[in-house]
């Protein structure tokens, strides 16, 4: 079997990030920084890692500031250096995408139609094959999730997603794989539910935001009819297809963040803490001052 080659990543960031409000009124969710790196540089890093050609971001016309960031600016990088600070240069121009040599663009989402109409308005800026998208406040460390599931997918068709086992109340938080039979680190699925109802779930599997998709998904979302809050739903796109273009989950290796909420951005940033010499002190000092907790 030929292996398939995935080459197109896409960002969708057009979101409005209200469960930060305040914080996200003029700064967007994808750029507030866990520890000191913001969530959209992770996610960059981890398609860039993985081999992506080409980076397509799904953004908003309010949210210009994302595109400042991903970009270079050589005025900032010369007013630095001018300053006496080359190395801090060097590390935004390493960090940054060239507007000659990298393979980058940007399309806009005017209205807030869900995941699956955010991809959908990435349809003719993507190359041919299978796409990956990555959903920045899906933050997964210590292992690069997308290399792994290209690695699983060189060999494999259909649609791909990370998922994880998750306590069975916790099932209504997510989209959730009905499983049907595992080799591996694959589990093979005949569908996939969102957010069901405990009692309705078929499995504990849920889909993080990581997916390796068929163009074919491009054809279910122009044609798909809007779901619950008038949003066009990836999940729907993605279940539509599962008995004939095939699905699986696949059970990543690294640790992942809910960094879409203020309890996972503050655990992201505990753990990246943890594990910085110069936040030692700080979290020393923290853990002696706390008192002791007492139950309800």
């Amino acid at each position: 079997m030929m292996s398939k080659q995935v080459r197109t990543a896409i960002f969708p960031v057009a979101g409005l990030g209200t469960r930060f409000l305040p914080a996200t009124k003029a700064t967007p969710k994808e750029l507030l920084p866990v520890l000191d790196t913001p969530l959209i540089q992770y996610a960059i890093d981890e398609a860039r890692d993985a081999g992506i050609e080409r980076m397509v971001f799904v953004s908003h016309p309010s949210k210009s500031a994302i595109e400042r960031h991903v970009m270079d600016d050589a005025a900032l990088r010369a007013e630095l250096k001018a300053r006496g600070k080359p190395a801090i240069a060097a590390v935004l121009e390493e960090n940054a995408f060239c507007h000659t040599s990298d393979d980058v663009s940007f399309v806009m989402q005017h209205e807030p139609l869900g995941l699956g109409h955010a991809v959908l308005c990435a349809k003719d800026a993507v190359l041919p094959g299978a796409v990956a998208v990555l959903l920045p406040d899906d933050l997964i460390l210590e292992q690069n999730c997308l290399k792994e599931m290209v690695a699983a997918y060189a060999e494999g068709a259909g649609h791909m997603v990370a998922s994880m086992q998750v306590p069975l109340e916790d099932t209504a938080k997510y989209g959730v794989l009905a499983v049907t039979g595992r080799s591996g680190r694959l589990l093979q699925a005949d569908g996939m539910v969102e957010k069901p109802k405990p009692q309705q779930a078929p499995s504990r599997h849920a889909v993080v935001g990581r997916y390796i998709l068929d163009p074919i998904v491009f054809d279910r979302l122009e044609n798909q009819t809007p779901g619950a809050g008038g949003e066009i739903q990836l999940t729907d796109a993605i279940a539509s297809d599962a008995k004939n273009c095939g699905l699986s989950g696949f059970s990543f290796s690294g640790r992942r963040f809910d960094c879409g909420s203020k309890a996972g951005m503050l655990r992201a940033t505990l753990h990246l803490a943890a594990q910085d010499p110069e936040c030692a002190d700080v979290l020393r000092d923290f853990e002696a001052a706390s008192p002791p907790s007492f139950a309800a």
